[in-house]
């Protein structure tokens, strides 16, 4: 292997149905967050989706291979990793996606004008995804910047990123974001007279273990009350196997909330 090919590895998810070319070694890498938020987008969805903080695209692929009638916007603040998701869509092994999604090289967080004139138009979106950074500015911090730009988050960036999400997302569109549980409190506030009907599903490892990961998902302009779904458990006690449904959620063929 070539040093050029040892900075990068080309992987598969959804058992095939798509690929991503994305850093080794380095940065963030997409795994389980990614299919778990994507699976919380209804099976039926055939809108357009913003996904912020794509990375190198995992989750908005996705989405459009289970959901066929989507088109997907990757925007991506990371020149490096901007990058990558512009290889990503030019796999051949993505040639049957490559025409329903594009990247936008843009600051989640930039507001009003500025927003707008880097391509994140008003109510221009069906739905948007959030993978935003998980780690407190005060957690041990990574030594690979484009690890810790992907994963450290200031404190008011939930706000932020909610924000623009009600900027963008039409009235009655959805918008889902995957976090870790000490966000939760953060993230309700930040969607607080902006998106309603919020559901939640906390992920855990095994039954016998704590929350990782929440999912939260709402819907823009919406006044209905919140619902608490049933937890996903990933792993049967004493297996290190993700147990049947949590496998088809993880292999898109199955959707988070059941719909």
């Amino acid at each position: 292997m070539d040093a050029q090919a040892e900075r990068y590895s080309i992987d598969a998810f959804h058992r095939g149905e798509f690929w991503l070319k994305q850093p080794a070694g380095k940065g963030h890498r997409a795994g389980m967050d990614a299919m778990m938020l994507a699976a919380a987008v209804p099976s039926p969805f055939s809108g357009r989706l913003a996904d912020l903080g794509a990375g190198a695209g995992a989750a908005a692929l996705a989405v459009i291979s289970r959901c066929p009638g989507s088109t997907a916007v990757l925007v991506e603040r990371s020149p490096e990793m901007a990058q990558y998701a512009r290889e990503t869509l030019e796999l051949p092994q993505n040639a049957h996606l490559k025409d329903r999604a594009s990247v936008l090289e843009a600051d989640v967080t930039l507001t009003g004008k500025a927003r707008i004139a880097a391509g994140l138009e008003n109510a221009g979106f069906d739905f948007a995804i959030l993978n935003p950074p998980f780690n407190a500015p005060g957690d041990r911090r990574t030594p690979d910047d484009l690890r810790a730009e992907a994963h450290v988050m200031p404190g008011d960036l939930p706000e932020h990123w909610m924000r623009t999400a009600a900027a963008i997302v039409k009235p009655r569109g959805g918008v889902a974001l995957i976090a870790r549980p000490v966000s939760l409190m953060p993230v309700l506030a930040a969607m607080e007279g902006r998106f309603g009907a919020v559901e939640i599903i906390a992920i855990h490892p095994r039954s016998d273990a704590p929350a990782i990961r929440i999912v939260v998902r709402a819907v823009r302009a919406s006044r209905a009350p919140l619902s608490l779904h049933p937890p996903l458990f990933l792993h049967e006690t004493g297996s290190d196997r993700f147990c049947e449904h949590a496998d088809a959620i993880n292999n898109g063929m199955a959707s988070l909330f059941g719909d």
